[in-house]
């Protein structure tokens, strides 16, 4: 049984000016215990943050107040928040009444504990700056924007890279109402993830204009998301648009027309979308992953823009986090399979309603691909769901723990395990969750004393032990079976002119090119290059595959390729794995990665900087 802790609001001051969600539970058992958070909730939480904050292009940093509503106990007098390099000017009570406060010793990745002594306040207010370096906020120059005339700002929160532009409590078990005011140069739109209140701005001081929002649902603090640029805007359907700039929108638009069938189709499965709109941002080629859920507006990689909607299950993906994840949450990021691999079994499911069986079959087949590498790639003790604050090794937390759900449906039959699904987001909707949690819920819910039915799932040893149980299920493709039958003749000795790629998806390509022999002879290479044109070819999936088989037998031709994929695409997914094999290529490769990566830092957002760093040993 979960124990579970909400403060009541302790005075007149703390509450919000709109009718916000009353404070979510925290979980207080001792696998909730966060520890990438300075907070302790239990004496003292934030239940609300309101932002007043103008974007400054020049010095590239956030300045104005944050003020927090807080949930304390009856004699505490101070709170605890995180900090990150934030340039903290003064702390008042709402009356303006200056609070004393401490920033602690820094960690390089925690940041700092900023220890506020509030005494009988139950709102704060804090004046600060965030540093040009902050690790949520990439500014870009106009000339790494598609339109090449007008700058860009976007941040990226997840997991904990928010305390670097929003003094708050920075844990996902921690979950927080939120409103802001962003003051932006003229001629430039901000956005965030929340209700958009002024989406035409309203006239501010020196020419400005200020864009005002509201989320009045409860949400882990890494969800608060920030972009700002010239912006432009197309509906897809009564309750789902997408933003980009002006150049990308008609193809944006035309990739993403599935959308709202998507949010129908995800309903119909697990209950009602309760964000109020879905919408769509296309960022520039420098965000750092393939598509981030905040609510009401998923960020995403234009790299997902291939023509062929192949990879829109990007979309699906991140619309499922609608539910498991922005829903119901992992409490600490060391259940983050609580947040992924729930995700990734629902997109595959929203796919099949969408796109058909085989579809998501492709999908999931190469998803079991990818478990495979990573089981075979990394120490045992990477492979379990609970386990590190970061996550398990590589895609575990998304590939094995879709395969745990995919296995769980398969034991009990499709119709009990989405009644069972359906009522548990429900169940505990707007919470944290742990694992402890839901197989808590599984038993109670699901199996309900059924000895049979529990030894058969293994819950335990899927959850907490490393490696795959022996009841896993394998989802196979008939599409990617074909492809096996082409690669295999390829592999002995078939002409590259023989295997007919017409029609080929982002999937059949990389099923193919990941199967192949890393090593391949020089002629061979030049066959394959010449005829499929994977140097050239605008799918940053299939390239990156190709770029990994050239740098691994040191296929110089491909260097050029090597060098624009690296200076134009910023999505870790596509470029973290090309660094690391020019990595393990070392006397060849290395002197080219770190030339390239000189050239292509400045694009790249600081979450892949500090990645591709990791990788370089740099």
């Amino acid at each position: 049984m979960r124990a579970l802790l909400s403060f009541s609001v302790l005075s007149l001051a703390a509450v919000p000016v709109f009718a916000a969600d009353p404070p979510s539970p925290i979980l207080t058992t001792p696998e909730a215990k966060d520890v990438l958070t300075y907070a302790d909730p239990k004496v003292a939480r934030v239940t609300h943050v309101d932002l007043d904050l103008t974007a400054d292009f020049t010095k590239h940093v956030m300045t104005g107040t944050a003020t927090l509503d807080i949930d304390a106990q009856k004699n505490a007098k101070q709170i605890v928040l995180d900090d990150k390099k934030l340039d903290i000017a003064s702390i008042t009570d709402d009356a303006g009444n200056a609070l004393q406060y401490a920033v602690g010793p820094a960690d390089d990745y925690k940041g700092a504990p900023l220890t506020v002594q509030i005494g009988d306040a139950r709102r704060i207010v804090i004046h600060y700056t965030s540093s040009p370096d902050a690790s949520a906020l990439q500014w870009l120059p106009p000339e790494l924007t598609a339109g090449k005339t007008r700058p860009y700002l976007f941040s990226q929160g997840e997991s904990i890279n928010n305390r670097s532009w929003i003094p708050t409590q920075d844990s996902p078990g921690i979950r927080q109402s939120w409103s802001a005011k962003i003051t932006v140069p003229a001629g430039l739109t901000a956005v965030m993830s929340a209700e958009r209140l002024t989406p035409d701005g309203e006239p501010a001081a020196d020419g400005q204009h200020s864009y005002r929002f509201r989320m009045d649902h409860n949400v882990p603090p890494y969800l608060i998301a920030l972009a700002v640029g010239d912006l432009a805007f197309r509906s897809l359907g009564p309750r789902t648009g997408v933003y980009t700039e002006p150049a990308m929108l008609d193809k944006a638009a035309k990739e993403l027309s599935d959308t709202e069938k998507m949010v129908t189709a995800a309903e119909q499965l697990y209950g009602p979308y309760r964000w109020g709109r879905y919408d769509i941002l296309v960022l520039p080629p420098s965000f750092p992953f393939g598509g981030m859920e905040n609510p009401t507006l998923t960020f995403a990689t234009p790299t997902i823009i291939t023509g062929d909607k192949s990879n829109v299950d990007v979309i699906a993906h991140e619309l499922a986090h609608s539910w498991s994840g922005n829903l119901v949450t992992n409490a600490t990021w060391s259940d983050s399979w609580l947040n992924e691999g729930f995700t990734v079994y629902f997109e595959n499911r929203i796919d099949e309603a969408v796109y058909g069986r085989e579809r998501a079959a492709t999908l999931a087949d190469l998803s079991w691909d990818d478990l495979q590498r990573d089981l075979k790639a990394s120490d045992p003790a990477g492979t379990r769901l609970h386990g590190d604050p970061e996550g398990a090794y590589g895609e575990m937390d998304y590939n094995k723990g879709s395969t745990f759900l995919r296995t769980i449906e398969a034991t009990v039959g499709r119709p009990r395990w989405d009644a069972y699904l359906a009522s548990y987001f429900d169940r505990h909707a707007f919470q944290p969750q742990t694992t402890a949690g839901f197989l808590a819920d599984l038993r109670k819910n699901l199996i309900k004393g059924d000895a049979a039915l529990e030894a058969k799932l293994q819950l335990d040893k899927w959850a907490y032990q490393p490696g795959l149980p022996d009841n896993a299920v394998h989802v196979t493709s008939s599409t990617l079976a074909k492809i096996d039958e082409d690669r295999k003749r390829f592999d002995l000795g078939a002409a590259a002119s023989s295997i007919d790629t017409t029609g080929w998806s982002t999937q059949e390509w990389l099923r193919f090119l990941n199967g192949l022999p890393r090593s391949q002879a020089p002629e061979r290479l030049v066959e394959m290059d010449k005829t499929f044109g994977l140097s050239a070819s605008p799918n940053a999936y299939i390239r990156c595959a190709w770029l990994q088989i050239a740098i691994a037998n040191h296929f110089e031709p491909a260097i050029p390729a090597i060098e624009d994929h690296l200076t134009h695409v910023g999505r870790m997914l596509l470029i973290v794995p090309v660094y690391k094999a020019l990595k393990d290529q070392s006397e060849w490769g290395m002197p080219i990665a770190r030339r390239i990566y000189a050239k292509a830092k400045p694009g790249y957002h600081p979450v892949a900087q500090a990645a591709i760093e990791k990788v370089l040993g740099s």
